[in-house]
């Protein structure tokens, strides 16, 4: 069938041709001849009129057989380039054809099905990965989101490919900064990105650096890709401040401790030395066995509160909630330190109101608050001062209100006379005895009984304490709500 196509082109073409060459030549023959008859008729004329026409005729015949001839090689050409690969095409889909029927009828199974499923595998696997590669950058952007660390990567060219708010707010970012210099150049630190990335081995991972009131600790690790080449740097920023803080508070307590058992442990050291070196009299015996055990009694309140602290930070003291009534329990504690407001020859009032609801809490905790903060009040007021107690109702919370006319605090002092061992005037307090815990120990059992304390004061004109209490029905409203 293609050796018949190939000949059709190939006869075609030359009938084409010689009939073009025919027609051009008939018509130059033509021209001639009409150009003779108008010639004066001269013999060397029509003689040279004949030559040409006969040259004419030679010339004619001799591009046809040239013709014909490139025809045929054209023809040669285009079987070659053009009916060789489509019989070759033909043939192939011939045999895939034949390959169809034999796969319908279960026999034989073609390298065209097995290609076609083998691309189907691939574009399920491809859109699988897809959605893979999809999810685990949604899962990697939320993480970054919600940290609390900081997180910052570059590229070995210093340049910024990922970051998160925290980074942002912990090292004070304002989105301009876009390399590793801009960032870490204005706080002075001593990281370089070079060294990181290339000198991971000799390099220090880790600084500690301050900006502002905050304390940052930087840790620097280089990433490498698939074929352990360095590729970029990567930054955490933690925030250390409130450990930094705590290592302080820690610190200061250890010897804050230390020195208030030294100073009792000296007064006794030095008055059973002298007991036991000098012959004393009666009178400075006893006089010295007072001071040792008043010394003695001290150190046993410090270490008694210190273990009421440990136990409340530790949450080894369990709440025994309770009803009762705090009007009564107010008084009672009241009547019970009447002998040190009449030694001092204060004037001391306190009032209940009739409706103040019964509240549920530890009662042996809000007790012992109770009792330290009527203590201080008469403690710091001075003789002939005056001490009120309220105790009412406002809004769900039953309150004790101690008002006294004492020496006051200065207002700088307020928010910190609830840290452990501190002291407005530290001689002044050693000398009216107390360890420095007790409104520590008070603001502890507080917030263990949901309750809130609050102080106001005035340096020589007094303080006012204010503690609230949930009342039976808030409190049983807070359970059902946990």
């Amino acid at each position: 069938m293609l050796k018949s196509v190939q000949i059709k082109i190939v006869l075609i073409f030359m009938i084409l041709g010689i009939l073009i060459i025919g027609i051009q030549g008939t018509l130059f023959l033509t021209e001639l001849q009409r150009i003779s008859s108008e010639i004066v008729n001269d013999g060397n004329i029509q003689e040279l009129l004949t030559t040409l026409t006969t040259q004419v005729k030679q010339l004619t015949a001799f591009l046809v057989i040239v013709f014909g001839i490139v025809s045929v090689i054209v023809g040669v050409f285009v079987a070659k380039a053009i009916i060789s690969p489509m019989s070759k095409l033909t043939k192939s889909a011939e045999s895939v054809a034949k390959s169809g029927k034999f796969l319908e009828e279960g026999k034989n199974k073609t390298e065209v099905d097995n290609l076609t499923k083998a691309f189907e595998v691939m574009h399920i696997e491809l859109n699988e990965n897809l959605k893979e590669v999809s999810r685990q950058k949604k899962q990697m952007e939320t993480i970054l989101l919600h940290m609390n660390d900081g997180i910052l990567a570059f590229n070995k060219e210093g340049e910024i490919i990922q970051k998160n708010k925290a980074a942002d707010k912990l090292m004070g970012l304002t989105g301009n900064e876009k390399t590793f210099s801009e960032i870490f150049d204005k706080i002075d630190s001593n990281m370089n990105l070079e060294k990181i990335i290339y000198l991971e081995d000799w390099t220090s991972t880790q600084e500690k650096i301050n900006i502002g009131e905050k304390s940052l600790n930087l840790f620097f690790a280089a990433f490498k890709d698939e074929e352990n080449r360095p590729e970029g740097a990567l930054v955490v920023i933690q925030d250390i401040t409130e450990h930094i803080k705590l290592d302080t508070m820690r610190t200061e307590f250890v010897a804050d401790v230390s020195h208030e058992l030294k100073t009792p442990i000296t007064s006794i050291m030095g008055y059973s030395d002298t007991l036991l070196e000098d012959d004393c009299d009666k009178e400075t015996s006893q006089k010295f066995l007072r001071n040792i055990s008043s010394q003695a009694k001290r150190m046993g309140e410090l270490v008694s509160d210190l273990l009421t602290l440990s136990r409340y930070d530790s949450d080894m003291i369990v709440n025994r909630d309770q009803e009762f009534n705090l009007g009564e329990l107010v008084k009672s504690t009241y009547e019970s330190l009447s002998f040190e407001i009449d030694k001092k020859n204060q004037k001391a009032e306190c009032f209940v109101t009739a409706d103040v609801p019964n509240v549920v809490a530890d009662k042996a905790g809000i007790e012992r608050v109770i009792t330290n903060i009527l203590t201080n009040a008469i403690k710091y007021t001075p003789e002939n001062g005056e001490i009120k107690i309220y105790v009412g109702f406002v809004y769900n919370d039953a309150y004790i209100k101690v008002i006294d006319t004492g020496i006051g605090i200065p207002e700088e002092d307020i928010e910190k006379v609830f840290e452990r061992f501190y002291r407005v005037d530290k001689a002044r307090t050693r000398e009216m005895g107390g360890t420095g815990l007790g409104l520590s120990i008070a603001k502890e059992i507080l917030e263990k009984n949901n309750s809130k304390i609050n102080i106001k004061s005035e340096l020589g004109k007094g303080t006012e304490v204010v503690i609230r209490i949930p009342t039976k029905k808030d409190k049983k409203e807070d359970i059902e709500e946990k």
